[in-house]
């Protein structure tokens, strides 16, 4: 057998089916439901999620923020023969913690051939004012910096006044004020995200009291999305994909919330492929150290679920639709087998699903 490839996740998909606005109200979403036994798939709305679950699932939610993570800077040090530029763009993608408690971030820089290790960026805000510096520490692929940022009284509420929020580039538009509220979770709590876990979008504190009533247990977890979820897949073979680190917490709640259901038989439903990934991280460490409770803990994942994955907790998945050949969609197909996953896919495409981040949802059961 021919080892997977990823270009065996490709599909075609019209360009006027990627979502760039999210609907009119949050929750009016539609929903494609799957049966992963046989792959037989229904169109839906999110409104009927509640009575797709039943009493005793526990439902975990990735209750991570999304930060305003995109900055224009000004260069400040210029070569003699360089004329000045316009606005260098610098999108956050990971704070890096470290012993001397520096403000440390990856980040990508565009342009950024010409921005060079010790070169110093100041960040203006709308008024022209300086209210950030950072100088560049290290250089990588692609545009990649590690930034250390001048000390300030608060980073995050600086980054409020002044910050972006970070919409996917197939969004074709600049940020709007309404983002801001659209691009977040109901639920987000924690800070530190630069991209949103989309498929929490669709949730409203009314179906999270519906979900509630019904008897659904609800957990929360923190996964702070990276870009390099999203980021290209730049080798051939599944063998080779890489990706990037991302922080996790499981707090103490949720790690007895997932053992009981586990002890108790009780379906675990994961919001999102962040929840997937870091229930299932969790899960191999707690098999790595010879048990089989999760105990709390903060940690990093940079797991790879691709087809031929053996899945330890989760036993239903609501997503969004994902871009071809992505490590998410390998993730989704890993779930529910890669034809079924496809096939599927090609009858959203046929009933004019919108796709992506601001787009409809899926439910795998």
């Amino acid at each position: 057998m021919n080892p997977l490839r990823v270009s065996d996740f490709d599909f075609d998909l019209p360009p006027e089916l990627i979502a760039q606005e999210p609907p009119a109200q949050r929750g009016m979403s539609r929903m494609l439901v799957m049966d992963r036994a046989t792959g037989a798939v229904r169109d839906s709305s999110f409104a009927e999620f509640p009575s797709l679950l039943n009493p005793g699932d526990l439902l975990v939610l990735n209750d991570t923020r999304v930060i305003p993570a995109r900055l224009y800077a000004r260069r400040t040090l210029l070569r003699d023969h360089e004329k000045p530029t316009g606005r260098i763009e610098v999108m956050l993608t990971e704070a890096v913690p470290n012993p001397e408690g520096e403000n440390l971030w990856h980040a990508l820089v565009r342009p950024g051939r010409k921005v060079a290790i010790g070169e110093r960026l100041v960040f203006p805000s709308a008024s022209g004012a300086i209210e950030l510096e950072a100088e560049v520490l290290e250089r990588g692929q692609f545009g990649e910096r590690l930034l250390r940022f001048e000390p300030v009284a608060d980073f995050y509420d600086l980054l409020e006044r002044i910050g972006h929020i970070p919409l996917p580039p197939y969004i074709r538009r600049d940020d709007a004020a309404t983002d801001r509220e659209r691009y977040q979770t109901v639920y987000s709590h924690e800070r530190g995200s630069v991209a949103a876990p989309t498929a929490g979008l669709h949730f409203t504190p009314q179906m999270l009291d519906a979900l509630t009533a019904r008897g659904v247990e609800i957990a929360r977890i923190t996964l702070h999305v990276g870009l390099g979820t999203f980021a290209p897949l730049r080798v051939e073979n599944l063998a080779d994909v890489r990706l990037h680190r991302e922080r996790y917490t499981l707090p103490a709640a949720a790690a007895e919330a997932i053992n009981r259901a586990v002890a108790e038989s009780r379906r675990i439903v994961a919001v999102g492929t962040t929840v997937v990934r870091t229930l299932e991280s969790a899960a191999a460490d707690a098999l790595q150290a010879q048990g089989t409770a999760l105990e709390p803990h903060s940690g990093e994942t940079e797991i790879f679920i691709s087809p031929g994955f053996e899945f330890q907790l989760v036993g239903a998945l609501l997503t969004n639709f994902h871009l071809p050949q992505s490590s998410l969609l390998m993730l989704v197909s890993a779930f529910a087998g890669r034809e079924q996953v496809l096939a599927s896919y090609a009858h959203a495409v046929r009933q004019r699903y919108r796709f992506f981040s601001y787009g409809d949802c899926m439910f795998l059961q």
